[in-house]
């Protein structure tokens, strides 16, 4: 069998043009498929017409990026050993498979890889989604080698180590077929944001390991779909956190999740206060989200639970009450299974 790249497009023809050169100059020996989330604009007549040579999976409506994934892999299943699920709007470098290749046929406990993701827009500097590989704190907020809330670094060769991580990024994931499978993929009713982490916590929770292979570079626009402060976006943020809270914490549940919700609820008030009212709704929403599902999450939570690599400390209090702008700069003994 061989491996797969599969772009997941929505009314991305823009993204298209620009980054597909890329990716069929640099990706030698893999197939390359666009799977399209039913987009209204000229998607699938520019690929035709332009990019015969890539296979085309059209989906007949629009799932989102979780359940859009799903579809696309379903079909695919039972033929590849690897996928490379990559956003339509990074532009890959010249040997960017190699390295994440050559360490996963060597690291048979490894079950996704990703390459250092680094902006497209301003190259010298980590990109928010992914940067030199995930973490999650105690309460699961997100963040990155290379980038801690909004404060990016810029690569100084600082993380240039393969470094295990908690979770790697959906916008360039390498991952066994096998393993996606096993885990039955995405949560589909994450829609999108943060269905990656979830994954990759599931994964964890069975003893999987997750890798950064930072000699392996790739460059991503990002908010290619929806800007970083959309409300649709923060809402889908909030919401997916709480839901991958429930569904992967090990111990004190109840406690956790009730830190974390009063955090989200000083969060609200901060941006009530910055005169962004619809954000604070947005919240709120989220939280109500959390109710009205917290059965269904409940129910998914595994019997067992392996103890998964992550960051045992509070980044929201290092970042806010510590000022620590830099990863370089965390307590490093927090970081353990």
């Amino acid at each position: 069998m061989s491996n797969a790249i599969v772009i997941l497009n929505y009314n991305g023809r823009q993204h298209l043009q620009t980054y597909l050169p890329s990716v069929i100059a640099n990706s030698a020996g893999w197939q390359i498929f666009v799977a399209d989330n039913a987009s209204t604009d000229d998607s699938i007549t520019f690929l035709e017409k332009h990019y015969p040579q890539i296979q085309r999976i059209i989906l007949p409506k629009n799932f989102g990026f979780a359940a859009g994934y799903n579809q696309a892999l379903q079909a695919l299943k039972d033929q590849f050993d690897l996928y490379f699920i990559l956003n339509s709007d990074v532009r890959l470098s010249p040997n960017w498979d190699k390295p994440l290749l050559d360490f996963l046929k060597e690291n048979p406990q490894a079950c996704a890889v990703q390459p250092k993701i680094m902006s497209d827009q301003n190259p010298g500097l980590f990109e928010h989604a992914g940067a030199a590989g995930g973490y999650l704190d105690s309460f699961y907020f997100p963040f990155c080698r290379g980038r801690i809330f909004e404060a990016l670094e810029k690569d100084q060769g600082q993380y240039d180590s393969i470094q295990q991580v908690t979770w790697v990024s959906g916008a360039a994931m390498l991952i066994r077929a096998k393993d996606f499978h096993a885990a039955e993929g995405f949560d589909p009713t994450f829609f999108a944001h943060m269905e990656e982490i979830d994954l990759c916590l599931r994964l964890g929770n069975q003893g999987r390991k997750l890798y950064c292979i930072p000699s392996s570079t790739v460059y991503h626009l990002g908010g290619g779909t929806l800007a970083y402060d959309n409300p649709r976006k923060l809402f889908l943020n909030f919401r997916n956190s709480l839901w991958m809270l429930v569904k992967n914490q090990q111990r004190y549940l109840f406690l956790i999740l009730f830190i974390r919700m009063a955090l989200d609820g000083i969060a609200a008030i901060q941006f009530l206060f910055k005169g962004k009212p619809l954000l604070t709704w947005q919240v709120f929403l989220a939280h109500m989200a959390l109710y009205r599902h917290f059965t269904r999450n409940y129910r998914l939570r595994p019997a067992i639970q392996q103890k998964r690599f992550q960051y045992h400390g509070l980044i929201i209090w290092d970042y806010f009450g510590k000022q620590i702008k830099n990863f370089s700069q965390l307590n490093k003994r927090k970081f353990h299974s």
